[in-house]
């Protein structure tokens, strides 16, 4: 059971496999949160993380849970707050991806990227912000979009679609929750070539790199760095902020293709 002296708590969904989710918790971990971590399939990386956090006197503790799976995602929020009996911060960097060209997608393609990246955000987010709404104080949530919903690269079609979904859902969760907490906020960052996939060649972050104005790309910090201004700004809500060193207003022409994070 949760101590009597409340701490603050976030859940970062997809925080186990060592991508941007995983730099959040830690980053979070830092500030002085007690950390969820989430997985799926990630497993053995996923309780790496959670003895490393509980190693340096962390409160942490890791869920197990398909966030495209209704039930899944309630036994997840029923065991986390129970364990800690509240939930200030939730960060949805869940999500799926694939390369399916227009002419080979099928509706199972559309489906799987829907129910993880859209339902899955849903999910956890309507959880949350409830939770909130009965705390005084509210809570923060953070949906994860990407930069390219505004900018579509090719090949990618189910899963642009099903993120292009995720500003909509912020606002209208954004509306939702303050009619019942004012104090509970949602906002969404869009990220660009924010990390390197661990299987990118040297000649696509080169192209990375040209992508932005910036030309700083794999600087997953900068997520971070927007979760703490979404968390800090009282007067911030219903708002999508890209994270992408540029790459909304600014397109190369040899650039044709991005990944998401």
């Amino acid at each position: 059971m949760h101590p009597e002296v409340e701490k603050r708590v976030a859940l970062v969904t997809g925080s186990g496999r060592h991508r941007v989710g995983n730099v959040v918790a830690q980053h979070l971990a830092k500030s002085g949160y007690s950390i969820a971590l989430h997985y799926h399939s990630s497993e053995e990386a996923a309780r790496s993380t959670l003895q490393e956090l509980r190693g340096v006197g962390v409160d942490c503790e890791a869920y197990r849970a398909n966030v495209a799976v209704e039930s899944d995602v309630d036994r997840m929020f029923e065991d986390l707050l129970d364990r800690f009996g509240r939930l200030d911060v939730l960060v949805t960097t869940a999500s799926v991806w694939s390369t399916v060209p227009l002419e080979e997608m099928r509706a199972d393609d559309l489906w799987r990227d829907f129910n993880i990246n859209t339902l899955g955000t849903f999910f956890s987010a309507r959880l949350a912000g409830l939770a909130m709404c009965r705390q005084k104080d509210g809570g923060v949530i953070i949906t994860i979009g990407d930069w390219a919903i505004e900018r579509p690269y090719l090949n990618h079609s189910s899963y642009l679609i099903s993120k292009g979904a995720i500003p909509t859902l912020t606002k209208t969760l954004a509306v939702e929750f303050a009619t019942r907490n004012p104090k509970v906020r949602v906002n969404c960052i869009h990220p660009g070539p924010v990390m390197f996939p661990p299987d990118s060649s040297e000649d696509d972050r080169k192209e990375m790199v040209e992508s932005t104005l910036t030309k700083n790309p794999n600087c997953p910090e900068s997520i971070s760095q927007a979760v703490d201004f979404f968390i800090a700004n009282q007067f911030v809500t219903g708002v999508c902020l890209p994270i992408d060193g540029g790459r909304t207003i600014f397109s190369p022409d040899s650039v044709s293709r991005e990944r998401p994070i």
